[in-house]
């Protein structure tokens, strides 16, 4: 699959007739919401986990120096937690544009604090896609993320962001949170900064 999914994106039609549709986001969508929406709130998604595997050739790195940035793998039992936004179905021209470094829309169950449920959107990066970096241990993700720097800023800002909003929804990431720590190690740090 081609690096750029922008046309294969808007080839996909997950949204019927809907002018609304849920849109779950797991990783810089938490934080950095640079879309309208109608409504938000923590969902999450069961069978899922988050991890750094994809490359980032157009936000935190560069062709030459890709960064990490995180995709879903299915994971039986898991449970991905993060933020679901309502937006209008226009809005994912602007998504599209947004995620288009491997990652393809698919419709996804999420559930609610409550409980309640609806079906929606994400956006998954799979294996199949040339941006794809795959597995590495946690160190051998930390010491990537700290060479890469991209026309969206530093790849270490990326996972720094994502950590304390993860936090701040109550979720507990070990992945996440394991290579926060072995950056915070390589970069001589003790304590958590803001960027």
């Amino acid at each position: 699959m081609s690096v750029n999914t922008i046309e294969e994106n808007r080839s996909r039609n997950l949204f019927g007739d809907q002018d609304e549709v849920w849109l779950f986001g797991y990783g810089s969508l938490i934080y950095l919401v640079d879309f309208p929406y109608l409504e938000s709130k923590p969902a999450s998604i069961d069978g899922w986990s988050r991890r750094f595997w994809q490359g980032s050739h157009d936000h935190r790195g560069t062709v030459e120096n890709p960064g990490r940035v995180v995709t879903l793998i299915e994971e039986p039992g898991a449970v991905c937690g993060g933020m679901a936004f309502r937006v209008e179905a226009s809005v994912f021209a602007q998504l599209d544009e947004r995620e288009k470094n491997g990652y393809l829309r698919v419709a996804t169950e999420m559930t609610f604090a409550d409980g309640s449920t609806a079906t929606g959107v994400t956006y998954l990066a799979s294996a199949d896609n040339e941006a794809y970096l795959g597995e590495a241990s946690e160190y051998e993700i930390a010491q990537h993320i700290c060479r890469c720097t991209g026309p969206s800023g530093s790849n270490w800002d990326y996972l720094l962001e994502l950590a304390i909003a993860l936090r701040e929804l109550g979720e507990q990431d070990d992945h996440i949170f394991a290579i926060e720590t072995h950056i915070r190690e390589i970069q001589g740090q003790t304590k958590p900064t803001s960027p």
